[in-house]
C-alpha cells in the first residue's frame, strides 16, 4: 500500500503501518484473526465468557464539524459527532459477535478558548439520545460517565473519544476464519436505514482529513487556522473549490455540502443483531472497512485471495472528493469505504436470506465478491474496467 499520497502528505496514514509495527510484538489476544482483541474473562473469572474492550474517536471529523458550526451556527452537527465516536467502537465489537449490553465511557478534550460549554453539553447529552434510539432495536448500551478536559495546549479545537467494554459468552464469539469459496456480502454505507432520520452520504469517520481538505475552499484555511495542523504544507490544506454551505441535490432535495459530508457514521449493529439470530454460526468473517478502507480485510486473513468484482456504485460524496482531489483510484479505495463499510463472509447458500434481512432494514446489500485459496494474501478490486491489486 502506497504511503506517498495525499493522505500521507497531510500527516495521516491510511494503513497505520508505523502503529502496526510498534505493536507487532504485543499479545494479540485469544484469537489473532478476531476483529477486536479478545481477552479472558478478567471481569468475571468465568471460563465460559470473554472480555472485549475497545477505544476510538470521531477522528478529524470534529474539525469539519467545527468550521461548519462556525460558518452556520448549526449546533446539531455536534449530535452526530458523538454518534461517530460511539459507532467507531460498537461496530468493531459487533464484528466479533457482540451486539448487546455494551458499557461506554466518553473522553472529551477541548480547547476552551474555542469550544464553549453549550457544545460540551450537546456532546454529553447526544450520547444518551443515541443510546435511547439503539434500545428501540434491542441494542442496549450503558453510559458509565466519562471525562471532559480542557487541554487547549494539545487539542486545537475538540477531540471526542469513546471507550467501550462488554462481556460475552465464548460460544457467541465470531472469529474471522475466512474460507475458500466464501462469498462476500457488502452492506451499503449510504442511503437511509429504518433507524436513520436522514439520508446518509456514506462518509463514515475515516478519511475526513482528505475529505475536508480535498473538497473545501482555501478561504477556510485563512479563516480557521485552528482547524488544521500548521506543519502541513499549505498546498494540501483546503485545496478544493467547494463551499460548506453550497447546495447539492440529494435524493431530490437540496442540502448543504458541508452537512452532507458530516453525515453520521452509520451503525450496522441493529442489522447484525438481527442477522445473528439465525446466522451467527454461518458467518466465516466480518470486516468493518474503516482504517484502510477496502483493504482492511488483508490484515485478518491467512493465505487467501480476496476478489471484489461487483461493488456498489460509488456514492456521490466519494465522486465529489475524487473529482476535487484528482486522487488516484487506488488511493481512494485505501482511504475510503467507497460504498460499503461492512462486509460479511459466508457460504453462498446463506447469502440470499442475509441480503433479504438487510434490505428489510433499509440497507442495500448484495454479493460483492468471493474468496480463493492463495499462497499469500492478495486483494483484487475490479472497478470501471480496472483491476486494482494489493
Amino acid at each position: 500500500m502506497s504511503e506517498n499520497n495525499l493522505y500521507d502528505k497531510r500527516g495521516v496514514s491510511a494503513s497505520k503501518s508505523e502503529i502496526h509495527k510498534s505493536i507487532s510484538t504485543l499479545w494479540k489476544g485469544l484469537h489473532d484473526t478476531a476483529f477486536c482483541k479478545i481477552l479472558p474473562d478478567y471481569a468475571g473469572g468465568s471460563d465460559d465468557y470473554v472480555n472485549i474492550m475497545h477505544a476510538d474517536t470521531a477522528g478529524t471529523k470534529t474539525s469539519l464539524a467545527y468550521i461548519y458550526w462556525k460558518e452556520t451556527g448549526d449546533m446539531t452537527v455536534w449530535n452526530d459527532i458523538v454518534q461517530d465516536a460511539i459507532v467507531m467502537n460498537i461496530d468493531d465489537m459487533a464484528c466479533v459477535g457482540c451486539t448487546d449490553n455494551i458499557i461506554i465511557s466518553s473522553t472529551i478534550g477541548r480547547n476552551k478558548h474555542l469550544i464553549p460549554g453549550d457544545v460540551i453539553s450537546i456532546l454529553i447529552n447526544a450520547a444518551q439520545k443515541f443510546i435511547e434510539k439503539m434500545a428501540q432495536f434491542g441494542v442496549n448500551l450503558h453510559l458509565a460517565g466519562g471525562e471532559t478536559a480542557d487541554v487547549g495546549d494539545i487539542v486545537r479545537t475538540v477531540d471526542v473519544g469513546i471507550t467501550a467494554f462488554a462481556r460475552i459468552k465464548k460460544d457467541e464469539l465470531i472469529v474471522n476464519d475466512i474460507k475458500d469459496k466464501n462469498v462476500i456480502i457488502g452492506f451499503s454505507s449510504s442511503g437511509r436505514s429504518v433507524y436513520e432520520d436522514n439520508f446518509n452520504s456514506g462518509m463514515g469517520s475515516n478519511g475526513l482529513t482528505s475529505a475536508r481538505h480535498d473538497l473545501f475552499s482555501n478561504q477556510y484555511r485563512k479563516k480557521y487556522p485552528e482547524s488544521y495542523s500548521p506543519q502541513t504544507d499549505v498546498e494540501y490544506v483546503y485545496s478544493g473549490s467547494r463551499l460548506l454551505t453550497e447546495k447539492i441535490a440529494v435524493e431530490g432535495e437540496m442540502t448543504d455540502l458541508g452537512k452532507f459530508a458530516l453525515s453520521p457514521t452509520r451503525t450496522y449493529i441493529p442489522l447484525l443483531k438481527e442477522i445473528f439470530r439465525s446466522h451467527r454460526k454461518n458467518i466465516s468473517g466480518l470486516i468493518n472497512c474503516t482504517g484502510g478502507g477496502q483493504t482492511k480485510v488483508m490484515k485478518l486473513v491467512k493465505n487467501k485471495r480476496i476478489i471484489k468484482e461487483n461493488l456498489f456504485e460509488t456514492p456521490q460524496i466519494f465522486k465529489l472528493i475524487q473529482a476535487e482531489s484528482n486522487a488516484g483510484i487506488k488511493e481512494m479505495y485505501e482511504v475510503f469505504n467507497m460504498g460499503h463499510r461492512m462486509e460479511l463472509y459466508t457460504a453462498e447458500k446463506y447469502a440470499e436470506e442475509i441480503i433479504s434481512i438487510s434490505r428489510s432494514m433499509g440497507i442495500d446489500a448484495k454479493i460483492i465478491g468471493y474468496v480463493e485459496e492463495s499462497e499469500q494474501n492478495e486483494l483484487q478490486i475490479e472497478v470501471n474496467d480496472q483491476k486494482l491489486m494489493w
